[in-house]
């Protein structure tokens, strides 16, 4: 392959574009690998659909040679397969939704999964047809509500999805296993850093469920990791440590005080703390010994609305995020001053268990920390009044438990115990064990041995194929530009051509044709009347990993062999260059 800097369409950019927030996008634009059409929306440039097209080729290839076989759907898809599977409405505001001329309702495809067990349920019947694998690359549409960072997250983007289709769930064990190694195997060719973690399936559904991330600073995904054992997981996905039911024979029984102007925790624990008749005598009271219960409405998949307390002890604040993770497909709003007129009950600021739950006729759900048997300073549901020592269980129930509060540095691992540090990632890929979710509502069946109907259990896998170039550029750049891994670079040599005569560009083009014979891809730089110092950060910006400047030193028979990624440089006879460069490449 040859590519000329005269020809190729390409314009690199001195300056960041305005709405650039990662070292990705800033880059891939500059470098002219991306343009953006509109928010969330990009189109690839030469280089660009060069290092797409390596990424997925690298994908293709792991994937056929873990024995998986390639299939292709239409991303214009019918509604009626996902309104069996509920998920027409469960995905809200991020699915495209379009009609045709006759009315009928389709989709943009977001994932395939109906498709898939639709496919396989119209070819196969029998046990003996199973195990299979099969996957395809195909674009998808999610209308993302906050485009952001490039090509990192976008609303039109390439996925690599497959799926597994076993008999029984020792099966889809093994399948989900060959899936990881297959992934493992894609991103170390990619050149890639990254962390396994133990994720939620969220719209997928499923039970075991792991995230493939890339840390970066720059990440939209935080997971936890634990420096003491193996534990890592999506922050979504966290587990609180089980915490044990307290003894309540000896507590003594909740009372309520005149709290005035105390709607805010900081101001409950002063008043709290400043008055004779509810101060400790042990110690002071903190944020931490306060029962914060706070109030969303909840919009469920069936469209009706209804108000949903959680409860979190007062020095933790409600990761929203994670309670819709917790509680999807459920959409949560914050309650509004409006709201709170349709719901007397509800005193704003003074808020407690005893107008939540059971006959309060509003679903109450609490953090783990707030565990049987524990007492609180909460609120007692009339403006400027708290009740404390309330106990959870004694004095009052709930309506479950949730995961719901901040994950913050130093809390204690789930695993083992120890302190838990917070690191940020991008998601590059994600697997699932669906089981039989799809296969139920879509009616796979295959006859097993004995001649018994049984339903198929299922595995989705997918890999961000278009994200993963953003991925690379996030972990392979300098303050000069990209530094692409040689698998994944638009070409393996960048030849820079510099001077006013024939020479330089004569030997650069007899260069160019001998690492070509060699099997090496070539971009030349052969642009005349363009300045050396243009070239060399052309040639720094693009991120070629290896870079052969013919010039000046040209008349001592030399040219500079020049390594992208460490900077180092030596200068090399022109009757070796071609040779040292089959050595360097491979």
């Amino acid at each position: 392959m040859l590519l000329r800097m005269s020809t190729l369409f390409v314009r690199t950019l001195r300056d960041d574009p305005a709405d650039a927030e990662v070292p990705s996008h800033r880059l891939l634009v500059r470098a002219g690998y991306v343009r953006r059409i509109a928010p969330g929306i990009f189109s690839w440039l030469p280089l660009g659909y060069l290092v797409y097209r390596n990424i997925e080729g690298i994908v293709r290839a792991e994937m056929d040679a873990a024995g998986f076989q390639e299939v292709h759907f239409p991303a214009l898809l019918p509604r009626e397969p996902y309104e069996r599977t509920n998920r027409w409405e469960e995905y809200g505001d991020n699915l495209f939704r379009l009609q045709d001329r006759k009315g009928g309702d389709y989709l943009l495809g977001p994932t395939h999964e109906e498709m898939f067990t639709l496919m396989v349920k119209g070819e196969y019947s029998s046990y003996k047809d199973l195990p299979l694998v099969i996957y395809q690359i195909q674009t998808k549409y999610r209308d993302e509500a906050r485009p952001r960072a490039g090509i990192l997250r976008g609303r039109e983007f390439v996925m690599k999805d497959s799926y597994s289709f076993d008999v029984e769930d020792a099966g889809l064990e093994r399948s989900y296993h060959r899936h990881r190694d297959a992934y493992i195997s894609c991103f170390d060719r990619l050149n890639l850093t990254y962390v396994i973690v133990s994720a939620q399936s969220g719209a997928m559904g499923g039970s075991q469920s792991e995230e493939f991330l890339a840390p970066t600073e720059y990440g939209e995904d935080t997971y936890v990791r634990c420096m003491a054992c193996d534990y890592a997981a999506n922050i979504e996905a966290v587990v609180s440590p089980h915490m044990e039911p307290r003894d309540t024979t000896d507590l003594p029984p909740a009372q309520v005080h005149d709290t005035p102007d105390t709607p805010t925790i900081a101001t409950l624990v002063e008043v709290s703390n400043a008055r004779e008749d509810t101060r400790r005598s042990d110690r002071p009271w903190t944020a931490a010994d306060t029962l914060k219960n706070v109030v969303f409405l909840a919009d469920y998949p069936d469209g009706t609305t209804a108000p949903l307390a959680v409860g979190v002890p007062g020095d933790r604040e409600v990761d929203v995020k994670r309670l819709e993770a917790a509680l999807h497909p459920v959409a949560l709003r914050p309650f509004e001053e409006s709201d709170f007129v349709k719901y007397p009950a509800l005193v704003k600021g003074y808020i407690g268990p005893g107008a939540l739950g059971g006959e309060g006729n509003v679903r109450y759900l609490v953090d783990p920390r707030v565990a049987m048997g524990s007492a609180w300073i909460t609120g007692a549901n009339q403006p400027g009044r708290h009740v404390y020592g309330l106990v959870r269980g004694r004095d009052f129930d709930v309506d479950g438990q949730i995961e719901a509060v901040e994950i913050i540095e130093g809390d204690p691992c789930p695993q083992c115990g120890a302190s838990v540090e917070l690191a940020r990632g991008i998601e590059i890929g994600h697997i699932f064990q669906l089981g039989r979710k799809y296969a139920d509502a879509l009616g796979l069946t295959v006859l097993d041995e004995h001649g018994k109907q049984v339903t198929v259990t299922m595995g989705s896998y997918g890999l961000g194929v278009s994200r993963a170039v953003a991925a690379v550029a996030e972990q392979h750049y300098d303050d000069k530009g990209l530094v692409w891994p040689r698998e994944v670079a638009p070409a393996d040599i960048h030849i820079v051509a510099t001077g006013k005569d024939d020479a330089p560009f004569d030997t650069a083009e007899a260069i160019a044709a001998g690492a070509i014979s060699q099997g090496l891809r070539v971009l030349i730089d052969d642009r005349r009347g363009v300045s050396p110092g243009v070239k060399f950060k052309d040639s720094e910006l693009i991120g070629i990993p290896t870079i052969v400047v013919v010039g000046k030193r040209l008349a001592d028979g030399v040219v500079e062999l020049r390594d992208r990624a460490s900077g180092d440089s030596v200068d090399v006879a022109v009757g070796d260059i071609v040779e040292r460069l089959v050595e360097v490449c491979r």
